[in-house]
């Protein structure tokens, strides 16, 4: 499975869901996992090397890629038909090197906050997705959503997501997300991002 973590709009919590993913699925789900990290902070890199100076094992490799090298890499990586290969991608739709790994793409996480800017970055990013590749599955995670707002646009939001794929539960805004690390996931946040991954996750899970 290649699951690429993406949106136009930056700051809407890719490289943390790619995170929470990978430590879900191989800590939970003795699933292995690779994270390929091409969002220009690299954060998800460093995360990585930090936490390997404290911690053992590592419980699955994250790899710095740009999308000029992915090409190549996709052609390694694809190898091993039972890995799940998770993909941070940049925040940005202007270049050409997004085609060859939006085509290789069994699904798409696209995480999204509800305000009009981030929600047209969003449409965008569905539209050119699902041009490229008509056929892959795309989920959309409203994330950092705060405690007690009203969204205005919450209804008109959803109504025209759901056009492109499903929308998941939304994850709150919770203090205790800035304590994921490479290797483990809070026990405190399992309660709120299980639900919303057994849903993503279910049908790779079952073919796995």
């Amino acid at each position: 499975m290649i699951c690429l973590f993406g949106n136009q709009k930056g700051g809407v919590g890719k490289s943390t869901l790619t995170v929470l993913s990978g430590n879900y699925l191989s800590l939970a789900k003795d699933w292995p996992v690779t994270i390929i990290d091409m969002d220009y902070q690299q954060s998800i890199s460093q995360k990585f090397e930090k936490a390997k100076v404290l911690e053992n094992d590592e419980p699955y490799d994250v790899m710095a890629a740009t999308l000029e090298t992915f090409p190549v890499l996709s052609n390694v990586l694809t190898k091993s038909k039972r890995d799940a290969i998770l993909i941070d991608l940049p925040g940005k739709l202007d270049d050409d090197g997004l085609i060859p790994v939006f085509k290789c793409a069994d699904l798409v996480i696209c995480p999204f906050s509800y305000d009009e800017f981030t929600f047209e970055s969003t449409v965008l990013f569905a539209v050119v997705l699902k041009k490229v590749n008509p056929k892959v599955q795309v989920v959309f995670i409203p994330n950092r959503i705060k405690a007690n707002v009203k969204f205005e646009i919450m209804s008109e939001v959803n109504e025209q997501l759901s056009k492109f794929g499903k929308i998941t539960a939304a994850i709150p805004d919770r203090i205790d997300f800035q304590r994921i690390t490479t290797f483990q996931t809070p026990l405190s946040l399992y309660s709120v991002i299980t639900p919303v991954f057994e849903e993503i996750f279910a049908d790779q899970l079952w073919k796995k």
